[in-house]
């Protein structure tokens, strides 16, 4: 019964800041491009609350056009980015279909991909590269898919294409999900192989508060995108090793 309880709770907190979120995206058009990101970030660190989580943060975002690259954990990985340094982000176009959510998402400007048709990625390679010569930043999963966060699977090349063709830095960006008490990670909030939504949500209700650790790492540059990728994963791998050895 308590779990049950729990997780209404969750589920109505959540609810609530959903319905926030599209009331205050209705006066997106008449915001600025920087009071847009202020909102953005605002509504998305009352997301995690709502969702018994926290934020820390490490390293500093770049600061100008970057393609920033971050492994996948979990539904509330673009949650605890936006909260940190909101950006655009790459997402799959099916989530452009989820009830209320998906108007929340596109709201944000949000790019979606077909990725069960191959040629769909260059149209979303030249929407990128567009976004970073306007000096825009553009978030993405290179793992295509979500892991357990206890490693960091092969990253796709191709959307990596973009930063090559717009001549932009890359940023990885490592999320990490830990208990907030024992600071010993946390598989609470996954999404990942059969797990469903509402799987995470119940875990996340029924488990310790989470702390999300967002870690900013170096920009790197390239000419080639298979470099790029070797680069970021050899990143990424390399920072997911010192965090562990650190905790």
């Amino acid at each position: 019964m308590m779990r049950r309880l729990r997780l209404a709770a969750l589920l109505g907190r959540l609810g609530l800041e959903v319905l926030r979120g599209l009331w205050r995206m209705r006066s997106f058009h008449r915001m600025s491009a920087a009071a847009r990101r202020d909102a953005v970030r605002s509504w998305s660190r009352r997301v995690l609350r709502a969702g018994r989580a926290s934020l820390q943060v490490h390293g500093q975002a770049f600061q100008g056009a970057c393609l920033v690259a971050a492994n996948h954990v979990s539904w509330l990985d673009i949650v605890a980015l936006n909260a940190a340094h909101p950006t655009r982000f790459v997402a799959k176009a099916d989530v452009h279909r989820w009830p209320l959510l998906g108007r929340l998402v596109a709201g944000a400007g949000t790019l979606f991909i077909e990725r069960e048709r191959p040629r769909d990625a260059l149209r979303v390679v030249h929407d990128i590269a567009a976004c970073l010569r306007n000096a825009e930043q553009v978030t993405l999963f290179p793992e295509g898919t979500t892991s357990d966060g206890t490693h960091i699977l092969p990253l796709h090349a191709n959307l990596f294409q973009a930063a090559v063709s717009a001549g932009a830095v890359v940023q990885p960006v490592l999320l990490r999900y830990v208990d907030a008490v024992s600071g010993a990670p946390s598989r609470s909030a996954a999404y990942v192989g059969d797990d469903t939504l509402l799987d995470s949500l119940r875990s996340i209700a029924a488990g310790p508060r989470l702390r999300v650790h967002v870690h900013y790492l170096p920009v790197l540059r390239a000419d080639d995108r298979r470099e790029l990728a070797r680069s970021t994963h050899d990143a990424l791998r390399d920072a997911l090793q010192r965090a562990g050895a650190s905790a």
